[in-house]
């Protein structure tokens, strides 16, 4: 039995001696989220009256001009702050909540998934009888030349796994050594 405990011992050191690079997971983390954010961001300052408009009309959110400017500038600057891994967790604060209110207001009524499950015989039958319409009556090697046709199921999937990521972000920061966060605070904090 000690024979067995410590060559486990031992595999457990040699694994814990990867935690130098632990910096490498939140960095892609950070890089992943920059993506879904900025695309939100800009698109949203692309087009402000349409967004602000469906803020008010079709979400039904008090404010909608000051919840379209807080909304598009959270994800825009967040996006690029989180790219550099500066203020990460200062910044994950607001893009948690920007989640919290895209997945109540509006993702909540449409359940879990973000795109619907073609496994489901209704979904799969919807599905062909597109692709079928799409076949007989347009373009279809151009229309699905960067990819295949899906039925958005709209559900809070995507703002939740968002929301927990951010959530790690929050906790552990923009990770060591490939983050701004890291080495501000290294000249000065511990300088200090």
């Amino acid at each position: 039995m000690p024979i067995i405990l410590n060559a486990m011992n031992r595999l457990q050191d040699l694994l814990d001696q990867s935690r130098i690079a632990d910096g490498l997971g939140l960095l892609l983390i950070r890089i992943y989220l920059f993506f879904p954010f900025w695309m939100g961001g800009t698109r949203k300052l692309s087009s402000p009256e349409h967004v602000i408009a469906w803020f008010d009309q079709g979400l039904g959110l008090p404010f909608p001009t000051l919840m379209f400017w807080l909304a598009a500038l959270t994800e825009a600057v967040g996006a690029v702050l989180l790219l550099f891994g500066f203020a990460t967790r200062w910044i994950s604060i607001p893009l948690m909540i920007t989640m919290l209110v895209a997945a109540f207001a509006v993702h909540w009524e449409d359940g879990w998934y973000a795109i619907a499950q073609s496994s489901s015989e209704e979904i799969g039958v919807r599905l062909d009888r597109a692709k079928d319409i799409l076949q007989e009556h347009g373009d279809y090697e151009w229309l699905t030349e960067y990819g295949n046709f899906a039925i958005l199921g709209n559900g809070i999937e995507f703002a939740a796994t968002y929301f927990i990521m951010l959530l790690v972000l929050f906790f552990a920061g923009g990770g060591r050594f490939l983050s701004a966060d890291y080495w501000i605070a290294r000249k000065f904090r511990d300088s200090s």
